[in-house]
């Protein structure tokens, strides 16, 4: 099997909610994720991670330092704690959606199994849950 490398960015507001997509194609089309893809040739993670979110979400961030790393399928996903420079919110590319949530909207998503499989349990171990 031929692993592709990927980045996702964990990006939170002012006021602590989580920066969620909802992909509009596989792997987990139609649920909800940390925004990101595929590192293309010659590109730096921080590069993948830059590009990704302003294809996703039109925000344009600022990689902070690596918080884990995740393995599904093929997929290994790095990802990167990240801080706002600047855009406006707006799905893009891969997303059919993008909005903040709070922790009570991430655990509503996870228990409706509208949020990628075990995401919430990683973002736990990571430490880096929404703060409200």
């Amino acid at each position: 099997m031929d692993i592709q490398r990927c980045v996702g960015g964990v990006v939170f507001d002012a006021e602590g909610r989580l920066l969620l997509i909802r992909r509009r194609q596989e792997p987990s089309a139609g649920l909800w994720s940390l925004p990101g893809g595929r590192v293309e040739r010659g590109e730096s993670d921080p590069e993948a991670v830059v590009r990704e979110l302003r294809e996703e979400t039109g925000l344009t961030v600022r990689p902070i330092s690596r918080v884990g790393l995740v393995t599904r399928g093929r997929y290994e996903i790095h990802d990167y704690t990240c801080t706002v420079e600047g855009g406006r919110l707006r799905p893009g590319d891969d997303a059919d959606d993008a909005r903040w949530v709070t922790s009570a909207e991430l655990a509503e998503l996870d228990e409706t199994g509208l949020l990628a499989a075990g995401l919430t349990e990683v973002l736990a171990t990571w430490n880096v849950l929404p703060r409200c």
